[in-house]
């Protein structure tokens, strides 16, 4: 299982959340997913732990901590799920003539 991390500073490092989270356990994985265009991060972040009472307990201790000047939201993270295209390939709008119908 994943923890999500939520309202990370934009200056976190993966070694920081590294060392916030190893003292309630081991550490295995952490991911700071940045943004396609700009390569920022994107202020969250996972953290994988070797045990689910490792990670029970970091969210037990950290969930509404203050960290980096940020009231941090910490919670078991949800499983991705798939994103789906409408039926019309269209994501909106009025496909049948490729414009607004106002005009």
């Amino acid at each position: 299982m994943s923890i999500y991390v939520g309202n990370l500073s934009f200056k976190v490092t993966q070694e920081d959340l590294t060392s916030v989270f190893a003292e309630y356990g081991t550490v295995t994985r952490v991911q700071l997913p940045t943004d396609r265009e700009s390569g920022r991060p994107r202020g969250f972040g996972f953290v994988e732990m070797e045990t689910e009472a490792a990670e029970d307990a970091a969210i037990e201790a950290l969930d509404g901590a203050e960290w980096m000047g940020r009231a941090l939201k910490v919670n078991k993270a949800k499983p991705r799920t798939e994103r789906s295209r409408p039926s019309n390939g269209s994501w909106g709008g009025n496909s049948d003539r490729g414009y607004s119908s106002r005009y």
